[in-house]
C-alpha cells in the first residue's frame, strides 16, 4: 500500500465497495489476497457497459469542444494550465492528503475554471457511491463549483456541496481502515455477503463463531442485541427459551422469538418446523416470472420477458412474451395485460402465481411508467381480491427450514424439501442479465437463438420450480 505523508492513499474508485462493506475494501487493498476474488459475469458486464457509455459521452462532448486526453498528473496540470476545454481521462493527486483520482473528464466553464464530470450508467445521482466520487473530485479541485454526472438515460446532473458530508465521512472512515493491519471483524449480511467475490474467504470465519447473522431473519442489529444479553452463537440461541429472550430490534414478541430458536435449530440439525397451517388460495393455478435488464437506456428496468405455466390438458405449457428491444417495452406490458385477460376468460378462479414481491411491484411500476393506474386489468391484478399470489409468504408463514435465505432456489434446490433442479445449474437472475445482454450485442444469427433458448429455458424452470413449490406446499397442508 502506497503511503503519501503518514496517510495511505484513497482512491474514489473504492466508495462501491466502502458502501457495501469494511472488510471488502481493506480486501480491495491487499495485493496478496488478490486471488480471493473470483470472476463474476454480471460485474464485468456492468464494467463493459460503463465503458460503452463513458465512450459514447467522449463522442458527444468531442462533437462540441476541443478534447485532449491526459497521460499523467503532471501531463493532467498542464492541459489545465493551458487551457484546454476538456480533459479526458484526468488525472488528479494531492501528495498532502494522500488522495489520488481519475474523473472521467475535466470541463472548463467560461471562467476558465474545471468542474469534474463522470459517465455513470445510473439514472439517479442520488448513489451514495456516486456522491463520494464526485465530491472526492470537487474537494480535489478546491470544492467551489458542481461536479458534473452523465447519467445513463442521456441526462446531467450535479453535484455540488450536498456531497460534503459523505465525502468526508468516506475519507475519515477510509484512513482508519487502511491504517489497520488487521483484517476488520463484520457481521455477515444474506443480500451483500452472498453476492461479494470475497465470500468464499470469509464464510468459514463467519461458521466458525456460529455468526448469529447467518440465520434467516436475524439482522445485524438483532444479533448485536442478543449477544449484549448474553447469546453470542446459534448453538446459545437454539438451547435457549423463547420467553427469556429480550426484546432486540426486529425480534419482539413471542411468535418471532421462538421462529429464531427454530432456525438456530434447523441451522444446527437440518431439521423442518411447521409454525402454522399453510394456506393457500384454491382455483387454476397459472404460475408467472418475469426476467427485468437493469442495465437500461430510457427506461428503468425493462421487462423482456413475461414467463407463464399455464394448466393444459391434464399437462403444464410454458407460454412467454418476448421483446428484447427497449423501444418495445410498452408493447411487451400491454401484451402482458392481454394475456392476463386471456387467462381471466378462460379461468374464472385464476390463481397467478408468483414468488417473491418483485412481479406486483413490476406490474406497480409499468402502470405508472404508462399512465395506466386506472386500467381495468391493472386494477384487477393488484385489488385486494385480485389474483395475484406470492408463493414465499405461505413459505415465511408457516415454515422454518434449514436455509439460510429463503429465495426460489434455496428452497426448490435443497435436496430435502422441494428437490428440483434447473437445467443450467449456474443460471440465476444475473445470469440471466448477462445472457440477455449478450443476446443483444451477438450478431451471430445461430448464437443468438442458442442465447435466446437458453433465457426461456432459465425461465421455464423458474415457473416449473414454484409449481413444484405449489405441490410440495399442498402436501404439507394435505397432513394437516
Amino acid at each position: 500500500m502506497t503511503i503519501i505523508n503518514n496517510y495511505p492513499i484513497i482512491k474514489p474508485s473504492d466508495a462501491d465497495s466502502w458502501e457495501q462493506c469494511a472488510r471488502r475494501v481493506w480486501l480491495d487493498n491487499k495485493s496478496q489476497l488478490d486471488h480471493a476474488k473470483t470472476e463474476d459475469a454480471f460485474e464485468q458486464l456492468v464494467i463493459e457497459r460503463g465503458l460503452e457509455h463513458e465512450r459514447e459521452v467522449l463522442k458527444k462532448l468531442r462533437k462540441q469542444y476541443d478534447v485532449h486526453e491526459a497521460r499523467s498528473v503532471k501531463h493532467t496540470q498542464l492541459l489545465m494550465a493551458q487551457g484546454a476545454e476538456v480533459i479526458y481521462q484526468a488525472q488528479l493527486r494531492n501528495k498532502h492528503e494522500g488522495f489520488i483520482g481519475f474523473p472521467d473528464f475535466l470541463i472548463k466553464n467560461e471562467n476558465g475554471e474545471y468542474h469534474p464530470a463522470d459517465a455513470k450508467l445510473s439514472l439517479s445521482e442520488e448513489k451514495k457511491s456516486i456522491q463520494v466520487q464526485l465530491g472526492f473530485y470537487r474537494r480535489q479541485l478546491g470544492g467551489e463549483l458542481p461536479a458534473i454526472v452523465f447519467l445513463g438515460d442521456g441526462s446531467t446532473a450535479e453535484i455540488g456541496n450536498k456531497a460534503n458530508a459523505i465525502t468526508s465521512k468516506f475519507i475519515i472512515e477510509m484512513r482508519s481502515l487502511l491504517a489497520d493491519k488487521r483484517e476488520p471483524s463484520v457481521r455477515y449480511s444474506h443480500s451483500k455477503c452472498r453476492a461479494c467475490s470475497y465470500y468464499g474467504h470469509c464464510k468459514p470465519q463467519f461458521e466458525s463463531r456460529e455468526e448469529l447473522s447467518l440465520l434467516y431473519g436475524i439482522q445485524g442489529r438483532a444479533a448485536e442485541g442478543l449477544e449484549k444479553a448474553g447469546i453470542g452463537s446459534i448453538t446459545e440461541l437454539a438451547n435457549s427459551d423463547p420467553g427469556d429472550l429480550p426484546d432486540v430490534p426486529y425480534l419482539k414478541g413471542f411468535l418471532k422469538k421462538q421462529r429464531a430458536v427454530l432456525q438456530a435449530q434447523s441451522y444446527l440439525d437440518g431439521s423442518v418446523h411447521k409454525i402454522a397451517p399453510i394456506i393457500l388460495p384454491q382455483g387454476t393455478w397459472v404460475h408467472f416470472d418475469i426476467e427485468d435488464n437493469p442495465l437500461t437506456t430510457y427506461v428503468d428496468k425493462h421487462v423482456y420477458l413475461w414467463g407463464f405455466l399455464v394448466p393444459s390438458g391434464g399437462k403444464d405449457n410454458f407460454e412467454y412474451i418476448w421483446t428484447d428491444q427497449e423501444e418495445d417495452d410498452e408493447k411487451g406490458w400491454t401484451a402482458f395485460l392481454d394475456q392476463v385477460e386471456q387467462y381471466r376468460s378462460l379461468y374464472s378462479d385464476l390463481v397467478l402465481a408468483h414468488f417473491s414481491p418483485h412481479e406486483p411491484s413490476t406490474i406497480r411500476s409499468y402502470a405508472k411508467r404508462y399512465s395506466m393506474e386506472e386500467n381495468e386489468t391493472v386494477l384487477y391484478l393488484l385489488g385486494n381480491d385480485g389474483p395475484l399470489f406470492d408463493m414465499q409468504k405461505p413459505v415465511l408463514e408457516s415454515l422454518v427450514l434449514p436455509l439460510q435465505g429463503y429465495g426460489l432456489k434455496d428452497i426448490c434446490k435443497h435436496p430435502k424439501l422441494v428437490n428440483f433442479q434447473w437445467e443450467d445449474d449456474s443460471s440465476g437472475a444475473q445470469w440471466s442479465i448477462v445472457q440477455f445482454n449478450r443476446f443483444l450485442q451477438e450478431t451471430n444469427k445461430l448464437s443468438k437463438q442458442q442465447l435466446k433458448k437458453n433465457i426461456l429455458g432459465y425461465n421455464r424452470d423458474d415457473v416449473i420450480a414454484t409449481r413444484r413449490l405449489e405441490e410440495w406446499l399442498k402436501v404439507g397442508l394435505n397432513e394437516e
